[in-house]
């Protein structure tokens, strides 16, 4: 298992690598950049990511930028173009050297890797602060939503999902399909909607606070007042959130557990004088829980990350994935490479993980014998 172990540690390698070649090189040729929206600051043309125009000067966006600031951005080949017309060429090029697009791509690119490697992210084109302080800030709200959405999801789904496989076909099983089909087809953000009009002070009841992880006291509130006030903000997000994860984790237990009941070595078991719950827990659970576990880096990476921004966003939950929203409408590349870099490793680990549960949960299964 050693080997295994470090054989998938050293393909993240070129794989992190790759993914930040092609998404650097993609940036190369996009339209606009962080140079351009600072000549649109200055001429008073620039709009922010909420449509807004903004009024501030080149010297406030640009911030104190260098290091990591200057590995990423718009080819400097895009850098003059019409807008600057007017302006000081001496002032674009201080800008372009402020930014460090006086360089070749290569060597932003290779000078960028080797930042990340210590994970130094650099400063942010228009926050004037660092980016790993902002990911830090930003985090625990992400934390809270994926880690206690997967938890949760898992924690009911899985037994609900077993329950409907031994009761196949019971009036238990249907109406509990019925409920979590119905679950499914609502979109998370119209269901959170739902929930803030409902019990959030909308038009009827006003149980659950509207915005923010934790109240304005919370500093002041003892250990249990603490926790309950964490609770009692987080319960209309995940709720809103699972909504959608509850019907897919349990029909894919479900699914699962149907299929291996059916198998001959369950009936072989059966006619040895096994209980059913031995048939189920010692031998169905382990061959069927292995499909379970295979979704579960995606799940975790959903609810970290991309499947949370909306949700973010009506609750007022200013987390990573509204921070990287955020910047990749306003070109501030030092922020979206960084979590992008970061969403990745976490991902490769997270497989990595993964697999090493397979052969925890059935020792059969020898990775280390296999090609990766």
């Amino acid at each position: 298992m050693g080997a295994y172990i470090l054989k998938r540690i050293l393909l993240m390698i070129p794989t992190l690598v790759g993914i930040m070649l092609m998404t650097f090189a993609v940036i190369q040729f996009v339209p606009g950049g962080p140079i351009e929206r600072i000549i649109a600051q200055v001429q008073g043309t620039d709009t922010d990511a909420t449509g807004r125009i903004s009024g501030n000067t080149g010297n406030e966006a640009g911030g104190n930028q260098d290091q990591g600031a200057g590995a990423t951005g718009a080819s400097p080949a895009n850098l003059k173009y019409r807008g600057a017309q007017g302006l000081d060429p001496e002032f674009i090029k201080s800008l372009e050297k402020q930014f460090g697009f006086d360089k070749p791509a290569h060597e932003r690119f290779f000078m960028m890797l080797k930042n990340y490697l210590t994970f130094d992210f650099g400063e942010s084109y228009f926050r004037d602060r660092s980016v790993i302080s902002l990911i830090v800030e930003k985090m625990p709200v992400s934390i809270s939503l994926g880690l206690w959405l997967t938890l949760i999801t898992y924690a009911v789904s899985v037994p609900l999902g077993i329950r409907k496989a031994v009761r196949d076909g019971s009036t238990f099983d249907i109406w509990t399909s019925a409920v979590i089909i119905v679950g499914y087809a609502i979109p998370s953000f119209i269901f959170a909607i739902m929930l803030i009009v409902l019990f959030a002070g909308g038009s009827y009841y006003s149980l659950f606070p509207l915005r923010g992880l934790t109240s304005d006291n919370f500093e002041q509130l003892s250990l249990l007042g603490k926790i309950g006030d964490y609770a009692w903000h987080l319960a209309l997000p995940l709720i809103a959130m699972g909504i959608s994860g509850f019907a897919t984790m349990t029909l894919l237990t479900k699914n699962s557990f149907l299929d291996e009941i059916r198998k001959q070595y369950v009936v072989t078991a059966r006619a040895k004088g096994l209980s059913e719950r031995k048939v189920l827990y010692n031998h169905v659970f382990r061959n069927a829980m292995l499909l379970v576990i295979s979704g579960f880096p995606g799940a975790f990476l959903g609810a970290f990350f991309s499947g949370s921004l909306l949700i973010e966003t009506i609750f007022s939950l200013d987390g990573l994935g509204y921070l990287t929203y955020t910047a990749a409408i306003n070109r501030d590349y030092p922020i979206v490479f960084a979590n992008l870099y970061i969403f990745t490793l976490v991902g490769l680990v997270v497989a990595l993980i993964s697999d090493l549960t397979y052969t925890w949960i059935d020792p059969r299964i020898d990775f280390e014998s296999r090609d990766v």
